[in-house]
């Protein structure tokens, strides 16, 4: 299957969960791919657990805000924030979420669920979950623009003076991919 060109990615979470940090990691991978790329982040009381969100567009766009409806993938690093962004979601966009089981509220669309907490506590590395849903969600079913190895360029590209963090975010990554989902 080749991969898109054109699409539409919405990344949320809490702050300190490296939403911001994911996505540009999507967004250099997709500059290594010479696609065009714009993203936007709003922070909110992100400092005191609060809502991070941040918006992925590859291709040609004016504006860097994804409207309602129209995103192709919502990447949840918390159950709880797939309720408040689904609306995002194009009726086949589909969903990544860090969930101990199954999430609902996807209003019928595709979610693949994996508990990335309890994966990233076994790796001993907590703050690991947005690297291991990030791989879950690149080792998916569905289409991405970039694939496993497209990331793992760019980590080794910003961590490579730092062996034991792009070490550890390799592992992470990895783990990600390699892990079942919870339908």
């Amino acid at each position: 299957m080749q991969a898109p060109s054109h699409q539409q990615i919405v990344i949320s979470g809490v702050g300190g969960q490296g939403v911001l940090f994911v996505t540009r990691l999507l967004a250099e991978a997709a500059i290594a791919r010479g696609l065009a790329v714009l993203s936007s982040e709003t922070h909110g009381m992100a400092q005191r657990g609060g809502t991070v969100l941040s918006h992925l567009k590859l291709g040609d766009f004016s504006s860097p805000l994804i409207r309602p409806g129209h995103a192709d993938l919502l990447l949840a690093l918390k159950a709880e924030n797939i309720a408040q962004h689904v609306a995002f979601l194009k009726p086949d966009g589909w969903i990544a979420v860090n969930a101990a089981a199954a999430a609902g509220d996807g209003g019928g669309r595709c979610t693949r669920a994996l508990d990335a907490d309890r994966l990233a506590r076994r790796l001993a590395n907590p703050r690991a979950v947005n690297l291991i849903l990030l791989g879950f969600a690149l080792a998916g079913s569905m289409p991405l623009f970039c694939d496993l190895a497209d990331i793992q360029s760019v980590l080794q590209k910003r961590l490579g003076a730092k062996p034991a963090l792009l070490q550890d975010a390799l592992a992470a990554l990895a783990a990600g991919a390699s892990a079942p989902a919870a339908f």
